[in-house]
C-alpha cells in the first residue's frame, strides 16, 4: 500500500468523521440517516465522499482504514484503558529481575 492515496494522511468534515463512528458501530445507511435526521440520500452521498476521500471500496476497508489512522475508537480494540498501577516503579522493576 505504499505510496497509496489511503497511506496520506486525508481531511474529513466533523459530519464525515460522525459518519464514519456510525459505520463503525455497524448502523445502515437508513439507521445513520434516522439517528442524524437527514435524508438516507445524504447518507449515501456522504458515504460515497467519504470512500472517495480515503480510497477505500467499501464499508469494511472503511473501517479498517478509520482504526489504522484513528479516526474511529473501538473498546478493547484500539482504545482500550490499560489498568493503573498502584506500586512504585522501583517496586515493580525489583518483581521483575526477581
Amino acid at each position: 500500500m505504499s505510496g497509496d492515496k489511503s497511506d496520506l494522511p486525508v481531511s474529513l468534515s466533523d459530519r464525515e468523521m460522525q459518519i464514519i463512528d456510525l459505520v463503525a458501530a455497524g448502523l445502515t445507511n437508513q439507521e445513520i440517516a434516522h439517528k442524524l435526521e437527514i435524508s438516507k440520500r445524504t447518507v449515501d452521498n456522504h458515504i460515497s465522499n467519504i470512500l472517495n476521500k480515503t480510497a477505500t471500496d467499501n464499508r469494511v476497508t472503511l473501517v479498517r482504514w478509520a482504526l489504522e489512522w484513528g479516526k474511529v475508537c473501538l473498546p478493547n480494540v484500539n482504545c482500550c484503558v490499560l489498568p493503573i498501577l498502584d506500586t512504585p516503579r522501583s517496586s515493580i522493576d525489583r518483581e521483575v529481575s526477581k
